[in-house]
């Protein structure tokens, strides 16, 4: 009888998966490798979000810290931070070179208890105190921000709304949350009140539009006047102005949003916060008129132990009062040189010498010789801060030429000047320059026979393709308010209502630029990013000049033929109307790829990135989008 052979299989596995042949094997490498890229991937998000160490006050009792003489301390608040920057929410890398070069310099974060100490008991504080605070209370300004707390021993607090509390909002702090960072030791609380919202609005039309909540506000401001107030900062009025309300219903609507913010705090929180910061008086009262200052006043002064009243001076002293500080709020488009250019303006004058401005690259710097203001060099920019309403101003040492080839990307933001000098005398009575004046492009020679405009261009015509009359752009504001107001309506049949009159004012026939109506012409907001492509020709007595790739001029004649050195500038381009309660008066200029050469392609400057470091940065890039894409879907 014949016995039955079993056989063995012989199929390797790995785990539940059969390993037979070449394939299966590259297969197998390949999703361990996968695996632990996402592994590591999360790990480093954890390790760059999670808080393990406490905060560790500042030693009171080190005289190199404390000296015991009054110097007062800077303000500074930060409306929101993202991990890549918007423009109302600062990069996360750019706040962390801030308030990094902040902790080189010196400066130690002070509490809500020092400030108290310091105006009510007459405590000394660190001769370079920083009280740092976050308003609005985003989730994301707490996530990215407390790991560089920790990292910079830095204390701050986070300031947010009552109202969001209520309305269980997800891109808020919840009051878990806070409760949370108050026990790591890193924050504070305070407050901004009860609500965010806006009255006496009225759009560029001069639509009367009244009372808008704040996602109103954010989805049409871009139609809206600057003309409009804070919600406790006025009485509210009707279109033409004249209050809607006594002087005692408008004490009563005031109080009402102080007892709400009362409540809620002590109900969610346990207690109301000492630090309020009143939006937006910028005054030396709390609003607009006497009779809504008093009321604020007694309301304030009544539940707060210090108040934020102004913006836009970073200095606090014995002179001010504590129910009327003030705070400088650094701009997500600052540059660091930026922001140490206002601090030092605020200082006394014996202070001004403790503010070292940053240089970044120093190969790069060492090139040129700095005249006038603060310059950084970062990868593949120049970033060249002006003096306060003034100019920043540097020339490439050595350097004497004619006939060049210039190339760059000229990223300062549109309201400003940002200028290229070529074939300049020693003191600038002499020069060819191409320059972006808040956003007009300007080419111009100088001699001793005086300055001549060679060329103007209006950049935002350049590129205006399909242009729009004023006609089309009042419409579109009109149809968009209409549309805001059904998405906010309290019920559906309102809703219903609002867009059935959407529509039917889309629909209506206006002029076009065509029909021979007046083209809209948008006023420059001080947040509005430039972005222009400049390459400029000189040789001999003709010059070329291309501008995002559309030549502008081809071999036009100039008169400047000498030899001569090259600089770059930047400059206050004038304080101009903005929907945010500031006035910058300092300006960053931002060469991007700077290169010169000579027409024969002999290179004389060049700030680009090659080799190893052109891969560093797009490998860079990469990276960031990944952890981006981690923190947004986990």
């Amino acid at each position: 009888m014949k016995r039955n052979r079993i056989t063995k299989d012989k199929t390797k596995k790995f785990l539940f998966y059969p390993v037979n042949t070449h394939k299966d094997k590259v297969k197998v490498i390949r999703t361990c490798l996968e695996f632990l890229v996402i592994i590591f991937t999360v790990w480093m998000v954890c390790r760059s979000l999670i808080v393990y160490q406490t905060y560790e006050p500042y030693d009171r009792s080190d005289p190199k810290i404390v000296s015991g003489k009054d110097h007062g301390f800077i303000a500074l608040s930060y409306f929101g931070v993202a991990r890549s920057g918007t423009d109302s929410l600062i990069a996360l890398s750019r706040l962390e070179e801030e308030l990094t070069t902040l902790k080189k310099l010196g400066y130690v974060t002070i509490t809500q208890e020092d400030i108290e100490a310091y105006y009510r008991e007459g405590k000394p504080l660190p001769d370079k105190a920083l009280f740092l605070f976050f308003e609005d209370g985003r989730s994301d300004t707490m996530l990215f921000t407390e790991k560089l707390l920790e990292k910079l021993n830095y204390k701050a607090s986070i300031l947010t709304y009552a109202e969001k509390f209520e309305n269980d909002d997800g891109k808020f702090v919840s009051p878990e949350q806070l409760k949370e960072l108050e026990r790591q030791g890193y924050w504070e609380l305070g407050t901004n009140g009860y609500r965010l919202s806006y009255i006496n609005t009225y759009d560029r039309y001069h639509r009367f539009l009244g009372e808008l909540e704040s996602r109103e506000f954010v989805e049409i401001n871009q139609y809206i006047d600057r003309d409009y107030n804070h919600y406790l900062m006025d009485y509210i009025r009707d279109k033409d102005f004249v209050p809607t309300e006594s002087t005692q219903e408008m004490s009563k609507r005031i109080t009402k949003d102080y007892d709400l913010m009362e409540s809620i705090y002590t109900k969610k929180i346990g207690y109301v916060p000492k630090l309020y910061c009143l939006m937006h008086s910028n005054t030396g009262r709390y609003g607009n008129n006497e009779s809504v200052s008093e009321v604020n006043s007694e309301n304030l002064e009544g539940l707060f132990t210090m108040n934020v009243n102004r913006e836009g001076y970073s200095l606090n002293n014995k002179k001010s009062s504590i129910y009327d500080l003030t705070r400088l709020e650094p701009q997500p488009w600052w540059y660091t040189n930026h922001l140490l250019m206002r601090i030092k303006d605020d200082l006394p004058k014996a202070d001004k010498k403790n503010i070292q401005f940053v240089h970044g690259d120093k190969k790069g710097y060492s090139k040129w010789n700095i005249k006038k203001g603060a310059a950084e060099f970062k990868g593949n920019l120049i970033a060249l801060t002006s003096e306060s309403e003034s100019t920043g101003r540097m020339t490439l040492k050595n350097t004497k030429a004619k006939n060049l080839k210039v190339s760059c990307r000229l990223l300062g933001n549109k309201i400003g000047r940002q200028t290229i000098y070529l074939r300049t005398s020693k003191n600038l009575d002499q020069y060819i320059s191409v320059s972006l004046e808040n956003n007009i492009l300007y080419v111009r020679q100088k001699n001793a026979d005086g300055q001549d405009v060679l060329l103007r261009q209006d950049m935002y015509k350049l590129h205006d393709k399909n242009p729009i009359s004023i006609p089309e752009d009042d419409q579109d504001a009109y149809v968009a308010e209409l549309k805001v107001r059904g998405k906010f309506s309290k019920n559906n049949t309102i809703a219903g209502l609002y867009d059935l009159k959407a529509f039917e004012a889309s629909r209506k026939k206006v002029e076009s630029v065509a029909d021979g109506a007046d083209e809209y012409i948008p006023e420059i907001q001080i947040s509005d990013p430039g972005d222009v492509k400049i390459e400029m020709t000189l040789q001999g007595d003709q010059l070329t000049l291309k501008a995002d790739g559309i030549v502008l001029a081809h071999d036009r004649k100039v008169a400047i033929q000498k030899s001569g050195g090259i600089a770059l500038e930047s400059a206050f381009g004038g304080f101009m109307k903005s929907q945010r309660n500031i006035a910058d008066d300092v300006y960053d200029a931002a060469f991007q790829d700077l290169s010169i050469q000579s027409p024969d392609h002999r290179l004389i400057y060049d700030y680009t990135y090659h080799g190893f470091s052109f891969a560093a940065h797009w490998i860079g890039i990469v990276w960031n989008d990944v952890v981006n894409w981690f923190i947004d879907n986990f």
